[in-house]
């Protein structure tokens, strides 16, 4: 299983307009053969002792892929390719970590 985590830094303020275009896009990531699990993430709030914040203008996106070729295709696929086009103008920056189990 692959595992990934996408920290997605949005322009100040612009962090629930990319979230909405995420939303939009979700049920055909899901349906993509492979995919276990994608789904976005904010900070829980209130914030707990144990916390480290990633901020107002970031999310994370939590995934699980059934192999490193579903992630590629996922890669690849004609939605993803539109989501970022729609969402490219309000974007920060974007880390991408691709993780196996240990």
């Amino acid at each position: 299983m692959i595992h990934v985590v996408a920290i997605i830094t949005a322009k100040p303020g612009q962090r629930e307009a990319v979230l909405q275009a995420f939303r939009a896009n979700v049920p055909a990531v899901l349906a993509e053969d492979g995919c276990i699990e994608y789904g976005a993430v904010v900070d829980n709030d209130p914030a707990l002792p144990i916390q480290s914040p990633i901020g107002p203008d970031t999310f994370m996106v939590i995934e699980k892929w059934a192999s490193a070729q579903a992630l590629m295709a996922h890669a690849a696929a004609p939605h993803m390719k539109a989501y970022g086009l729609a969402v490219r103008d309000h974007i920060a920056s974007r880390t991408i970590h691709v993780l196996t189990g240990a």
